[in-house]
């Protein structure tokens, strides 16, 4: 099933072939994000990563609640990117969550990342929700500076500060 597109691009649900080539990759890089955050060792991030994901996909692309789309270019219908948006309970109601907006290297810096985002909203209101949240890794200043152009506010905000021995 196909969402509208938002200007060039198209959502299509993510086929469970496109899912496995997902799966590794996506892994590996929220492991390394975590590092990157100083949330975990190297030697607990794939682990920890890995059950993450088995936790919130324990039936792959058919969990239910979860969303995973592949983001295609809408005049060569190129897959581009994928989108994970996720129906989360917020004080007894369902809103949207994305857990992951990958945009492919060879795709990146040309204006698919805020054509997905704005189509994923589209998806998310047809699903009956009116708020979608995310979580941005500190390190991710480019995210960050798309998120805020596109109207999402910060809500939470952790900081570290490391010492001297």
């Amino acid at each position: 099933m196909k969402a509208a597109p938002a200007g060039h691009v198209v959502l299509d649900r993510m086929t469970p072939a496109e899912f496995e080539a997902y799966l590794q990759p996506a892994i590996a890089e929220y492991a390394a994000d975590k590092i990157a955050a100083g949330n975990w060792s190297e030697a607990e991030a794939l682990s920890h990563a890995q059950r993450d994901f088995a936790d919130l996909l324990p039936q792959g692309v058919v969990t239910p609640d979860q969303h995973l789309f592949t983001i295609r270019d809408a005049a060569s219908a190129r897959a581009v990117g994928v989108i994970w948006l996720a129906v989360i309970p917020h004080f007894g109601r369902p809103s949207a969550f994305i857990y992951d907006l990958r945009i492919f290297d060879a795709f990146q810096r040309r204006g698919y990342g805020m054509q997905a985002m704005l189509a994923v909203e589209h998806e998310a209101q047809a699903l009956g929700m009116d708020r979608i949240g995310l979580h941005v890794f500190g390190h991710n200043s480019a995210a960050q500076a798309l998120y805020l152009k596109l109207g999402y506010t910060i809500t939470n905000v952790n900081m570290v500060k490391h010492l001297a021995p």
